[in-house]
């Protein structure tokens, strides 16, 4: 080896080391923010512990966000709309959550307001917040909606994808089966969005269906937030956001998390998805007469068919994709994330579980974004709309 190429082979290794300490040092400095994982009901319905170590298991545990730099973590309270006693159900979601805290006080810290999210974050502890994915749990009673609040519940997604009796879902919107139900919020709907508003409660617009979307838009006075959601231009499924959606988030001054679920990004997900299911019907078909829910027969087929299930998921490039796509229509300042870990059965390449996050900065960095924009990405965003509903 000559001295000219030694040379450009320090240099290049020097360059890779300082890209590493680069994009490793925004990361550390930055507030990271996840608006909606589910380890929280998985915890709860599987009975494991978020302060064990449950890799190979999970995507999500104390220790394994820690390591992914983690800073605010917004736990979602979720059941469908079948479950009895939605409201006592999730209050007891609620009970797990201090229950891990109490158990965890130099490692979490429960947040109700943006000054203990700052506390949090100086004393490195996780900034435990809650998030509750369906307004079905408030029962149709405004005092729940309250009593939610005080627990420390700081967004409420309007419906999940069951509507309920004052607020259309995407999914029924999408599909027709409200039956008799108007699409759209109620005038008790409504009143539930001036309610949240007066709490300090963001309004989350994922799940919610079109006309939900536009009434809720039409009705806050203070930025949203659609927590999990991604673009449907890039990927058309009922779950994401079409153009003039993303425009009136913007417009409102609110945040879009992006979802990490790959059938959200990519839009050749489902063909590849319905290939991988009917290679597996008719043990599929066994799983579903032995229990009856597709969540656990696609949950188990999935675990069992690993390399298979590899090929299925979406590029990671395809996050940033919807990303830039976002940012291109209302601005950086309108953006962050929202993975839905512990809640997707499919991931994008290369983002197997909390620890990973530090990928996305890299990948941001390498795209060119500046310090300032990966900051805002990555947390601000989101702490901004947190304070402009706290300010009452």
């Amino acid at each position: 080896m000559n001295k000219k190429t030694t040379a450009l082979l320090v240099s290049f290794l020097i360059s890779c080391t300082l890209n590493a300490q680069s994009y490793i040092s925004i990361h550390d400095k930055a507030i990271v923010v996840d608006t909606h994982n589910d380890i929280l009901t998985t915890c709860f319905e599987k009975k494991y512990s978020f302060d064990q170590d449950l890799k190979g298991k999970t995507h999500s545990d104390l220790n394994r966000m820690r390591a992914g730099g983690i800073d605010v973590q917004v736990f979602s309270i979720w059941c469908d709309g079948l479950q009895q006693n939605p409201y006592a159900y999730a209050n007891r979601q609620i009970d797990t959550l201090y229950a891990w805290v109490a158990r965890n006080p130099s490692a979490m810290m429960m947040v109700k307001k943006p000054s203990e999210l700052i506390q949090a974050v100086k004393q490195h502890k996780l900034a435990a917040m809650m998030g509750m994915e369906g307004g079905h749990m408030i029962e149709n009673d405004i005092n729940k909606l309250d009593s939610l609040y005080n627990r420390g519940v700081r967004y409420m997604t309007l419906t999940w994808n069951n509507s309920n009796p004052w607020a259309t879902s995407a999914m029924e919107e999408t599909t027709d089966s409200l039956l008799h139900q108007p699409k759209g919020l109620s005038e008790f709907g409504k009143r539930i969005v001036r309610r949240m508003n007066e709490l300090g409660m963001i309004v989350d617009l994922s799940h919610v269906g079109e006309q939900t979307f536009w009434d809720a838009i039409n009705t806050t006075t203070k930025p949203v937030i659609a927590s999990h959601s991604c673009a449907y231009t890039l990927c058309p499924v009922f779950r994401n956001l079409k153009d003039d959606q993303i425009k009136a988030i913007g417009k409102n001054g609110g945040v879009i998390q992006l979802n990490f679920f790959s059938g959200f990004l990519d839009s050749n997900y489902q063909k590849k998805n319905d290939a991988f299911t009917a290679r597996h019907k008719a043990e599929r078909d066994s799983l579903l007469k032995a229990r009856p829910e597709p969540y656990f027969a696609d949950d188990y087929l999935y675990a069992k068919y690993k390399d298979e299930v590899q090929d299925i998921r979406a590029p990671f490039t395809l996050l940033f994709d919807h990303l830039a796509y976002i940012i291109n229509l209302i601005g950086v300042d309108h953006v962050g994330l929202g993975s839905d870990f512990d809640g997707i059965n499919s991931s994008p390449q290369q983002l197997d579980d909390v620890t990973c996050y530090p990928l996305i900065t890299k990948e941001l960095l390498n795209r060119g974004y500046s310090k300032k924009d990966i900051d805002k990405i990555l947390g601000r965003n989101f702490i901004r709309v947190f304070k402009a509903n706290m300010n009452k």
